[in-house]
């Protein structure tokens, strides 16, 4: 039957033809399988320690970079062999004859009166132990207040006293706050307004204005001390923490050619929780007095950028990280805090076998049992209670452990006249007792609590005997305690159990990284501590071990001096060429905007 439809027609394929189909299917597969080699060796291997049960892929997301790699330097401070030496050379380099002074509300040496004569306290302060080395090295003046009951009687005419003692290389000046002053500034408004706004532990802050006035009159009175030290208009200010946000705009207001760099140890809250504060306009205000604002992580400097975004007219340059208020720039930048690397007390300390057996004779732990242990200040963001309901779900679902795990517990006391420092401890010793009782023996006790204070050479002895550290922070900025650990294992043993809600998490990637909250999970994690190998302690140990060597509280120190060299020659170089037309309060620093505006002009 006749149709349409046109004939089809096959060609044969020739011999030629087909051997060079067969070519290109064979090359195909292999460039197919060199994409997939060459994918698989060069993605970034992300530790086990990084996951816990119920991590999905957005975790490894999350954990790909440290938190140092992401701040900007990382490709030219990865060159650098950070130690004092290096702070010496960028400032003789890049910032001669400049006068540093730190200004913090605690002082790094105290001097007390005891019946025998005075006796010098070096405090175990996570501030203190990141920022002496840095006083030291730099040859600067640290002001702070004077505390100590023999501190008066140890300056000179001038409230200043030479240190460190016996081998001093800068100079302390101390403060003086009445008892009124001090109770109203720290204890009020720092540490029952600001620190639980801060920090998301659950604990209403209280506000009074009767706090806010003594808060402003003490930072002025601190204003009053850095214009009094300072030897020129021009000095770099390194101003710390929560107790001194409206410090900045003060000095800038006196000294307007300074470089002033804030560094705000506690998170920053989102705008939502930050808008309770009364006096919010006046911090954002007071803080932007800053040429540089420092975090721990981008994640707190973005909730500061959204807060002033939200609160105070201004523009925002999110690409410099810049802020541009009153006719003045401020760079809103993270710059991870960290420690001396190597510790200075660990060439004090005997090793780590010799170690073990002091503490555990101290203490008469069992000869097989685990240490684990936890260090910090006694407060409520430290999630001390929850690695009591960790060591607690622990034992309710692996028995065989009671009797084999002596937790102990360094608390040393704070703020003890606040009420929820009050509960805090009375709660802490209530459930220690209580496990105490409900799992210990004629001579087995499960949990040791010390709230009492420890040198830093005590506390790096108890690192170096301990089996595990726990640093369960419900909410914090950084918790060198986590670093000071690692430091202190030059043995590659011993595993550190860390918050995901502490900066340190973003950094020491191959921890056992945990949720406070989920006492389930973290007693999961301690029996995976209580049964690693020595061979995987190891592994992830050294890794955190080389994290914290180069990234040692130098590079934060240096990063901070070689952004504060930047800021002055350019602000130099706008003057000299007359880009720099602005206001007098803002001279040393560089309007990224105006530059940018005149460029396009």
């Amino acid at each position: 039957m006749a149709t349409d439809r046109p004939e089809t027609v096959v060609v044969p394929m020739s011999e030629f033809g087909i051997e060079v189909l067969w070519v290109l299917i064979i090359a195909s597969l292999g460039l197919s399988a060199v994409a997939l080699v060459f994918s698989i060796s060069h993605r970034r291997r992300i530790p086990a320690a990084a996951f816990t049960a119920g991590d999905d892929v957005a975790s490894e997301a999350r954990t790909v970079l440290r938190e140092f790699e992401k701040n900007g330097h990382s490709a030219d401070a990865a060159l650098i062999t950070w130690s004092p030496d290096t702070l010496r050379k960028i400032l003789a380099d890049d910032l001669p004859e400049t006068q540093v002074i730190v200004v913090s509300n605690r002082e790094p040496y105290i001097h007390n009166t005891r019946d025998d004569g005075i006796e010098l306290l070096v405090p175990a302060s996570g501030l203190v132990s990141a920022l002496e080395p840095i006083t030291r090295a730099c040859a600067g003046t640290w002001i702070a207040y004077g505390g100590g009951t023999a501190d008066r009687l140890t300056v000179d005419e001038n409230d200043r006293v030479e240190v460190p003692p016996g081998n001093p290389s800068y100079t302390l000046r101390r403060v003086w706050l009445t008892e009124e002053e001090y109770h109203a500034y720290y204890l009020g408004f720092a540490n029952e307004g600001l620190w639980p706004l801060c920090h998301i532990a659950f604990t209403r802050p209280i506000f009074r204005a009767s706090d806010w006035e003594a808060y402003e009159a003490v930072n002025r009175k601190f204003a009053d001390t850095v214009v009094a030290e300072a030897r020129n208009e021009r000095p770099i200010v390194l101003v710390q923490d929560y107790h001194f946000a409206l410090l900045p705009r003060m000095i800038r207001e006196r000294l307007p050619e300074a470089i002033i760099i804030t560094f705000w140890h506690i998170p920053w809250p989102n705008s939502e929780v930050y808008s309770i504060c009364p006096w919010r306009e006046r911090i954002l205000e007071g803080l932007l007095g800053s040429s540089i604002i420092g975090f721990h992580t981008q994640f707190h400097a973005n909730n500061f950028t959204e807060s002033v975004d939200r609160f105070l007219e201004s523009r925002i340059e999110r690409a410099d990280a810049a802020i541009s208020y009153g006719g003045q720039t401020t760079l809103v930048h993270a710059y991870p805090i960290s420690i001396e690397w190597p510790a200075e007390m660990l060439a004090r300390l005997p090793a780590v076998e010799e170690c073990r057996a002091r503490i555990r004779e101290r203490f008469g732990l069992p000869a097989n049992a685990k240490l684990c242990v936890g260090v910090e200040r006694l407060d409520y963001t430290k999630g001390i209670i929850d690695r009591f309901h960790a060591l607690d779900e622990l034992f309710t679902r692996h028995p065989e452990w009671v009797g084999k795990v002596v937790f102990l517990q360094v608390a040393a006391p704070s703020r003890g006249t606040l009420p929820a420092y009050q509960q805090l401890h009375d709660e802490c010793l209530r459930y220690a007792e209580e496990l105490s009782q409900r799992y210990g023996g004629a001579n087995y006790n499960p949990v040791l609590m010390l709230a009492e204070h420890h040198s830093q050479e005590q506390v790096y002895e108890i690192y170096r005997a301990a089996d595990i550290c726990m640093v369960t922070s419900l909410h914090d900025g950084m918790n060198l305690v986590a670093k000071e650990f690692v430091a202190a294992r030059d043995d590659e043993q011993g595993v550190l159990l860390l918050s995901t809600f502490a900066g340190a998490s973003r950094e020491l990637l191959e921890a056992l990284i945990v949720n406070p909250y989920d006492a389930t999970m973290m007693s999961e994690a301690l029996l995976q501590a209580l049964t690693m190998t020595r061979d995987e302690q190891r592994e992830r140990m050294r890794p955190m071990r080389e994290m914290v060597r180069d990234n040692n509280v130098y590079r934060w120190a240096g990063s901070m001096l070689l952004d504060a060299a930047r800021l002055r020659k350019r602000g130099d170089l706008d003057r000299v060429t007359g880009n720099g037309e602005r206001p007098s309060s803002s001279n040393n620093v560089i309007s990224l905007f105006e530059r940018a505006r005149k460029a396009a002009s």
